[in-house]
């Protein structure tokens, strides 16, 4: 069963196909994709790797993680589920109304 894994603080000259030549020394890489700017198309420092098993992508989390590659220190862990970002509602604010109306709820008239 195949494993995804998350690779941060990559180099921005990290390319895709660099990435899956250091992972190919642990096993068999199925896919590899660092994360670009949809606007410049430049790397935003991380990307994924999905390696076909699963003690292979172990044993290139343990290998890899902190190891320094073009400069820069990575970060290697299980990749986790991505989260809903999407938010409910009207897009935000509170419950509050802002307009006006009695809001003494039993104090004294205090003008500020």
């Amino acid at each position: 069963m195949s494993k995804k894994i998350y690779v941060g603080n990559l180099s921005y000259d990290t390319d895709e196909s660099s990435l899956g030549e250091i992972f190919s020394e642990f096993g068999n890489v199925e896919s590899v994709r660092i994360i670009t700017n949809r606007d410049t198309g430049t790397s935003k420092g991380f990307g994924f790797v999905e390696m076909a098993e699963e003690e292979e992508a172990n044993a290139a989390i343990a290998g890899l993680n902190e190891k320094e590659i073009e400069g820069r220190k990575i970060v290697v862990s299980e990749a986790r589920e991505k989260q809903d970002r999407r938010r409910g509602g009207f897009g935000g604010g509170g419950g509050r109304s802002h307009n006006g109306g009695d809001r003494s709820f039993g104090r004294s008239q205090r003008r500020y």
